[in-house]
């Protein structure tokens, strides 16, 4: 097949340092494996450090069988602001202009969000006859409203009604819906207006977890010591984008709890965001939390390896409650139990595989006495590490999980080839 992908706002395989590959980036090279021909259309715009890849459109050969098409719009320094929606539509109105000078795809998928690319890929699937399979990761605009107070939100929905009607039009305009787990593809399914079939089916975020070469091992376990973390520290990790979604206060005011009780436990917090300025003034004299920013691949592989813990203090909104973030099955890849507030989903599968351990939103206490039981019960972290393992194993390698994704999306192309030739493929 010749497959186009959209996604917006994944690291690329463009950079020197073995970029931490997700979802998409995971398919993509998969896709190139397995002999298709795949163009990733892109921003140019780092989404996570804020900052442009490159300063004009692009087109990357990244490697055989894959070509990136960075589109550059404005940018935006948060990710709940105008300037954001802005920006995806000057990406969305550039595809519109460039696709039509591009060879026809046998196929597309299109991560959802951004709503605005979403709808002009239906709209060039309609146009040229090409099936467009949507893959549902976030409730955009939804969240849009939920984050507004109650009494405001009936007027939210009023001044987003022009997003609402696009993502009614993306929805039933695919040919398919998926999404990272059922409730996502059934939300898809309910603005799409119509039931499921069998080419509607969830797949969960997979995870890749060979390790980085050994120099660049060995070269992120000497940074971590640089950064000041001493042999014999037990350690909770955290990495992603530091903004409203977690409750990184929830973490702070925990370890505040822990100095002495707990001395040698140190809590790492990386990434970059709009709260980071914030969380740093007040984690201000806490020598058991650092923040190193934005941290590379090599370096979130060693770090996981050197913790008893992988943070996951999210608040408990629907976008979440019925996610299983990448986050956490990155946690699971490294053995390492999961520590969370997030309800929903998240919680189902630390019960069902006991993998992890619970604690409610904003309860401090709560959290530092689960990570105290980590730290000071050998027994417990092994018994919970050991079915983190398990349960990626069984549920969320990569290789395993886009596989399947990419058979399924050589069906949809087929099957769409079958209908549109009355049945008789040619």
């Amino acid at each position: 097949m010749h497959v186009w992908l959209f996604t917006v706002g994944e690291p690329l395989p463009i950079e020197n340092s073995q970029p931490r590959l997700l979802r998409t980036g995971i398919l993509a090279n998969l896709l190139a494996d397995r002999g298709h021909e795949v163009v990733w259309w892109t921003s140019a715009f780092d989404h996570f450090r804020k900052r442009f890849h490159f300063s004009e459109d692009r087109t990357i050969e990244a490697r055989a069988g894959l070509c990136l098409k960075l589109l550059h719009g404005c940018g935006y320094r948060s990710n709940v602001s105008l300037s954001r929606l802005v920006d995806h539509r000057q990406i969305a109105r550039k595809f519109a202009v460039q696709s039509h000078s591009e060879m026809k795809p046998d196929l597309i998928l299109c991560s959802f969000p951004t709503i605005e690319l979403s709808v002009e890929a239906v709209r060039y699937g309609h146009r040229e006859r090409v099936p467009v399979v949507l893959d549902i990761r976030d409730f955009w605009p939804d969240v849009f409203v939920e984050i507004v107070p109650p009494a405001l939100r009936p007027l939210a929905r009023i001044m987003l009604h022009p997003l609402f009607r696009a993502t009614r039009e993306a929805c039933a305009g695919a040919t398919a819906v998926i999404g990272i787990t059922p409730q996502f593809v059934e939300w898809g399914l309910r603005l799409a207006g119509r039931p499921g079939t069998r080419l509607d089916r969830d797949f969960p975020h997979g995870y890749v977890d060979e390790p980085p070469p050994t120099e660049s091992a060995d070269a992120a376990r000497a940074l971590w010591r640089a950064r000041g973390l001493q042999p014999g520290d037990s350690i909770a990790c955290f990495f992603g984008t530091i903004g409203r979604q977690f409750e990184l206060e929830t973490v702070i005011e925990a370890a505040a709890m822990l100095r002495e009780r707990c001395p040698s436990l140190k809590f790492v917090l990386c990434g970059s965001g709009d709260r980071l300025d914030r969380y740093r003034v007040l984690a201000h004299g806490l020598q058991n939390v650092l923040f190193p920013g934005w941290v590379q691949s090599a370096e979130i592989w060693t770090l996981m390896r050197l913790s008893l813990a992988g943070l996951a203090p999210y608040r408990s909104e629907r976008s979440f409650t019925l996610s299983l973030p990448n986050k956490v099955i990155e946690y699971l890849s490294a053995g390492l139990p999961i520590v969370s507030s997030l309800d929903g989903a998240v919680r189902t599968l630390i019960a069902q595989y006991n993998c992890g351990l619970a604690y409610e939103n904003a309860d401090a206490a709560g959290l530092a006495e689960n990570l105290c039981r980590l730290y000071e019960d050998a027994e417990l972290r092994s018994r919970l590490s050991t079915n983190a393992d398990a349960t990626f194993r069984e549920r969320f390698v990569a290789n395993k999980v886009y596989g399947r994704m990419i058979e399924h999306l050589e069906t949809v192309c087929s099957e769409y080839r079958r209908s549109a030739t009355g049945g008789h493929e040619h």
